[in-house]
């Protein structure tokens, strides 16, 4: 349902492997906050061998966390791939190489963000590397109303009825709250990142990757 929601969905996944091959060392620990169903771990798991990386999902649903564990039991076995049910704002981080956060921020209150992604950029070892995808807004409104107005036409594009369209963005009010993509920026060099570069952009959804020094 994901990929028929956000533009380039699949794209950001595949690339995520690639990321790890090119950052993470053999072995190391990446989280996946905000994981629901999985689909970043098994895309991490179907182009990378089982000893190549440990992971660990994060999930505040106790639906969402059960689901993605008995994905990763039936799909890849053989992988040490472990789910959680935590507050991602609360949780004790392990040392990692890779932390990816897709479309996760964006539904903590605003104020909580600085503070958990200073807390990200500690717990990633020197070297390690933080994926952050998000939906953004633009500055500028008009610019802002054309993304939105594309993105409704991928939405109709991909089955969705224009009564849906407008009941999902009625539901997202005051819960989905955007930053622009030099407030992310601008967010990552807080938390002390001292390089972040955009990576993707489709409309109006954006991935970023920061890197910790090492």
């Amino acid at each position: 349902m994901i990929r028929r929601s956000v533009p380039g969905y699949g794209q950001i996944l595949g690339m995520l492997s690639l990321i790890a091959q090119r950052h993470l060392r053999h072995g190391a620990h990446v989280y996946d906050l905000g994981c629901s169903l999985g689909a970043s771990g098994l895309a991490l798991a179907g182009a990378l061998p089982a000893d190549a990386f440990r992971y660990t999902g994060v999930d505040l649903s106790p639906a969402m966390a059960a689901r993605a564990k008995q994905t990763f039991q039936e799909e890849c076995p053989d992988h040490a791939m472990q789910v959680e049910e935590a507050d991602i704002r609360t949780l004790e981080y392990a040392p990692s190489g890779m932390i990816i956060l897709n479309f996760t921020l964006q539904f903590l209150p605003p104020a909580d963000r600085d503070a958990l992604l200073t807390r990200l950029y500690d717990a990633l070892e020197p070297g390690g590397v933080l994926i952050l995808s998000e939906k953004t807004i633009d500055a500028d409104e008009r610019d802002n109303a054309w993304r939105v107005e594309r993105y409704h036409d991928f939405k109709r594009a991909n089955g969705y009825s224009d009564m849906e369209i407008s009941q999902k963005r009625t539901a997202l009010e005051n819960v989905l709250i955007p930053d622009t993509l030099d407030a992310l920026h601008g967010r990552l060099v807080k938390a002390g990142f001292p390089r972040s570069m955009t990576w993707f952009q489709y409309l109006n959804f954006t991935s970023l990757i920061a890197f910790k020094e090492g």
